[in-house]
């Protein structure tokens, strides 16, 4: 038997359920649990951790283009800027890499607001088909809630941002 990462839920066959953060994956291998629990030899990839990080980060970006092409979000300082302004709702995306003055003063706008700071400027950009994006904001909803699910789980491969990498809505 192989494992596969299934981070969209969906595969058929056993379902091995480990907590979504790299020092549980790496921990789960190194004990070899997996065969353990599937009560049979397994196969392990390797480089698990990385592929689960890649998926979780795909999935984030997929989320983050559906958003924008549903109109249930916006990118860019600007437009982020002008949507908090006008009192919208919903979850404030930063990257991680992004300028802290910057990110300071949209928090400043919607203080109440959660703040998602876990994928870089350039994963961002690739998630709504630009380059490279430090601002967004989601509108309240299922697709926002979505995300802040994704993202939290994506947080637990990732180091540490300078913010929480996801507050509570």
């Amino acid at each position: 038997a192989m494992i596969v990462p299934d981070v969209d839920e969906r595969l058929p066959g056993r379902g091995l359920w480990v907590t979504a953060d790299r020092a549980s994956i790496e921990l789960v291998v190194r004990r070899k649990l997996f065969a353990r629990a599937a009560r049979q030899a397994v196969q392990v990839p390797e480089n698990l951790p990385d592929l689960l990080e890649a998926a979780l980060a795909r999935r984030c970006r997929d989320l983050l283009g559906l958003a924008r092409r549903a109109g249930q979000g916006v990118f860019g300082q600007q437009k982020v800027r002008e949507r908090l302004s006008d009192g919208a709702d919903g979850v404030l995306l930063e990257a991680a890499d992004g300028a802290e003055g910057d990110c300071r003063k949209l928090r400043a706008l919607a203080p109440a607001m959660p703040v998602v700071r876990v994928l870089s400027a350039a994963e961002i950009g690739a998630g709504v088909g630009r380059e490279h994006i430090v601002h967004g904001l989601l509108q309240s909803g299922r697709l926002a809630d979505r995300f802040i699910r994704e993202s939290s789980r994506l947080a637990g491969f990732r180091p540490a941002a300078p913010l929480p990498s996801v507050q509570p809505m």
